[in-house]
């Protein structure tokens, strides 16, 4: 049904996770996907603020949900726990929002698509990286990066997630055991995204892969969807991977840009585009080929918001 609804039209996905939870009282340190048991109306409300901005498209807070990065905050054992709980935050959210009593779907999400109202956000996985390294540049197996994602997906799908995306990676080969982990064990669409970063060769990874290479080892592996999120990349410089992207494949291509170039101010990174600065951009975006815009680092409801508004005006 998600890949079918691209074909009507483009998708919204929700902003930062973490910028909102951090605003509610996350403190530096803490595992954000703890907070899924023991801040569970929080984490709703979030999800239920970007709902409320308009977004088809609500992420999971499971982003570092995989066990290594839980491990370091000694909860790889609620691995299982801490991602369905997640799932079923985000799918209660949903429900809620578009309970006929809520009163709210229609005109949150309000575009129109052959003139009908469209009122069924969807639930997106959310699987990051695992801060490892894969053999020969590092220590872990090619085998156990695949063990880790599939360990963390299974749990996503019996928490009846709509659709995995696996998002801000930078090594190909990690993400393409990411993709092989939900390919091989569920049938759910895949979304795939990776961080790019500006430079005299051109746009690269943190670990030096170009877009050409991303997108064929991505589309070999079997992503469903393709993208970039995050990264040290200007709103204007993400138009443009994303049209690079676009000469490359025919797959439907997703944006999830930062509000703005991050910046290093007194020992906090921070990102300083406003609502309507990032919402000039989408028209650049939508001609660059996007077919699902979202947000990252420093996006909020409002940014969202502005978001939607400037695609519904094109």
């Amino acid at each position: 049904m998600l890949l079918s609804r691209l074909k009507e039209g483009i998708l919204i996905a929700d902003g930062a996770m973490g910028t909102m939870l951090q605003e509610r009282g996350l403190g530096k340190g803490k595992c954000p996907e703890e907070w899924n048991i023991s801040h569970r109306e929080e984490v709703q409300a979030i999800h239920r603020a970007y709902l409320e901005a308009g977004c088809h498209l609500i992420l999971t807070n499971t982003f570092g949900g995989n066990q290594f990065k839980l491990k370091k905050f000694g909860l790889e054992d609620r691995l299982h726990e801490l991602n369905i709980a997640g799932a079923k935050i985000a799918r209660e959210a949903i429900e809620k929002f578009s309970a006929p009593s809520a009163g709210t779907c229609r005109v949150a999400s309000g575009d129109r698509n052959n003139g009908r109202n469209e009122c069924h956000p969807y639930v997106l996985g959310d699987v990051g990286p695992t801060g490892e390294f894969m053999e020969p540049v590092g220590l872990v197996k090619r085998e156990e990066f695949y063990r880790v994602f599939k360990k963390q997906i299974l749990a996503l799908i019996e928490g009846e997630v709509d659709a995995i995306i696996i998002e801000t990676m930078s090594s190909l080969e990690e993400c393409q055991a990411a993709i092989q982990a939900a390919k091989e064990n569920n049938n759910l669409p895949v979304i795939v995204s990776m961080s790019f970063d500006p430079g005299e060769r051109g746009f690269r990874t943190m670990m030096g892969v170009d877009i050409p290479t991303v997108v064929k080892g991505l589309s070999e592996t079997g992503a469903d969807v393709i993208g970039a999120n995050c990264g040290r990349v200007s709103l204007e410089e993400m138009a443009e991977v994303i049209k690079e992207m676009r000469t490359l494949t025919d797959k439907p291509l997703m944006a999830q840009p930062n509000a703005g170039r991050p910046r290093l101010i007194e020992g906090r990174t921070v990102y300083e585009q406003s609502p309507e600065g990032i919402a000039s951009e989408v028209k650049a975006l939508v001609q660059a080929g996007a077919n699902i815009i979202g947000g990252c680092c420093g996006t909020t409801p409002e940014h969202m918001a502005k978001i939607v508004k400037a695609v519904r005006a094109l």
